[in-house]
């Protein structure tokens, strides 16, 4: 018989799964799938006002230039305003974490 202010063992998550829902300050791959698509959406708002990844981004553009002549340019597009929002959104993100990791 259990004590009523012992919790049952079964259905516990390993701490390191803790560890890492904690960092993303979720499920990892929802909060993945979210920075995606806050990405594309601030890429998108950057490449309105004239701001281009590829300066960011000039080595991987050689390396990976011949793919897009390959007629990907829905994945180009993508591609590009994901790049150009993801350099400001994961940074935003990553310190956010950390100080908050740091408070609690």
């Amino acid at each position: 018989m259990t004590m009523p202010s012992e919790r049952p063992t079964t259905g516990q998550r390993p701490a390191s799964n803790d560890l890492v829902t904690r960092f993303f300050g979720g499920p990892p791959l929802s909060v993945i799938f979210r920075l995606l698509l806050l990405s594309i959406l601030i890429g998108v708002i950057l490449e309105v006002l004239g701001l281009d990844p590829w300066n960011i981004l000039h080595s991987l553009r050689a390396l990976i230039q011949r793919i897009w002549d390959m007629g990907f340019d829905a994945v180009k597009w993508l591609w590009r305003y994901l790049l150009l929002g993801a350099a400001v959104v994961v940074p935003i993100w990553l310190i956010v974490r950390l100080l908050r990791a740091a408070k609690g």
